[in-house]
């Protein structure tokens, strides 16, 4: 996370408020796919998704013992706001079918749900879920879409003149959510 920034900004979730919002959207997905568990995965739209859901797999683990699957999603050809621009593809990586599993698509920030929205696009290209649900860890606001997350780590009321950064281990080299003013 650049915290060197000129831009003001402001801590929401330190590294354990982090892990505390994950553990909880972990036991609240136990909790309502009790039904469903063997047929339970786990997909990360790339970039922050992915770790985000490898975590929360790693608790279900934990906490019951299962060994949920896990796959990464990019959604770039799917996304609404190209532009004619030529677009960067990521690779995605679902090892498994998705037919008839409840699939919980993980993501760090939900804002305007167009992303949510090319997310599940992408999924129903490798096959028809049982059900697709949302996890999120921060939620700011601002939706463009009728799209709402099952899971939320943390409700974070923004101006949309501010971004939220999310830092992750994997990726930024720590754990944290700021929210920085423009």
């Amino acid at each position: 996370m650049d915290r060197t920034s000129v831009h003001e900004h402001s801590l929401v979730l330190s590294a354990d408020g982090m892990s505390r919002s994950l553990r909880r959207i972990s036991h609240e997905i136990l909790e309502r796919n009790a039904s469903v568990l063997e047929d339970l995965a786990l997909v990360g739209v790339l970039t922050r998704g992915v770790p985000l859901a490898r975590r929360i797999a790693d608790n279900l683990g934990q906490f019951e013992g299962l060994d949920v699957p896990v796959g990464s999603l990019d959604i770039t050809l799917h996304r609404d706001d190209l532009d004619g621009e030529e677009p960067e593809v990521g690779e995605s990586d679902v090892g498994f079918d998705v037919t008839g599993r409840t699939v919980v698509l993980v993501d760090d920030v939900l804002y305007t749900g167009r992303t949510a929205r090319a997310a599940m696009d992408a999924l129903l290209d490798l096959g028809r879920p049982a059900a697709i649900r949302l996890a999120i860890l921060v939620d700011r606001g601002h939706r463009e879409l009728p799209i709402r997350a099952d899971y939320v780590g943390k409700n974070v009321p923004t101006a949309r003149g501010e971004r939220v950064s999310v830092g992750l281990e994997e990726i930024d080299g720590e754990d944290g959510v700021i929210v920085v003013a423009q």
